[in-house]
């Protein structure tokens, strides 16, 4: 069973929803934003919490780049929508070329990593290809967050398969 809070004026900083520490295991949030999108299902990955992940993940578990790979989806993700955020107010204009490439990494990962239906049935070597293949929107040099091994690896293979679909 999945307990469903909602608050006025989708207040997540009240002390109502917050029970991270009690009795969850973590939050889903969704987001009305996504929904306008079209993006099913709407979950904000950025606020969206789990205390469980770290257990389950990484080599012996799941693949060895997994902890990698998902922590520099966020991490584009969120500088992603700062840029977005940067264009509504300023213009596209005022974006660096790099800040056009993270808006581009932003609008894709919401529309084929974060968005999969209700019924899809991907399983964590798919997810993590269409990690890569987001990753491979942006520079090499850009990627931080993951170990040169796992670029050499995945890297230019998404990079190569992402200018073939183009």
């Amino acid at each position: 069973m999945i307990p469903i809070l909602t608050m006025p004026e989708d207040d997540k900083t009240h002390p109502i929803p917050d029970l991270t520490g009690y009795i969850t295991e973590g939050q889903i949030i969704l987001s009305r934003e996504l929904y306008r999108k079209g993006v099913t299902p709407p979950i904000d990955v950025l606020p969206s919490l789990s205390r469980l992940k770290d257990k389950g993940i990484g080599e012996g578990k799941t693949r060895a780049d997994h902890a990698n790979t998902m922590n520099q989806l966020f991490a584009a993700y969120a500088r992603g929508k700062e840029a977005k955020e940067l264009m509504t107010v300023l213009g596209e204009a005022a974006l660096t070329d790099m800040d056009k490439l993270y808006a581009q990494f932003a609008d894709e990962f919401e529309r084929e990593y974060v968005s999969q239906g209700y019924n899809a049935n991907r399983d964590i070597e798919e997810t993590l290809e269409i990690g890569w293949k987001l990753l491979s929107i942006l520079p090499r040099s850009e990627l931080k967050r993951i170990k040169d091994a796992f670029l050499d690896e995945y890297y230019d293979k998404a990079k190569a398969q992402r200018e073939r679909e183009a």
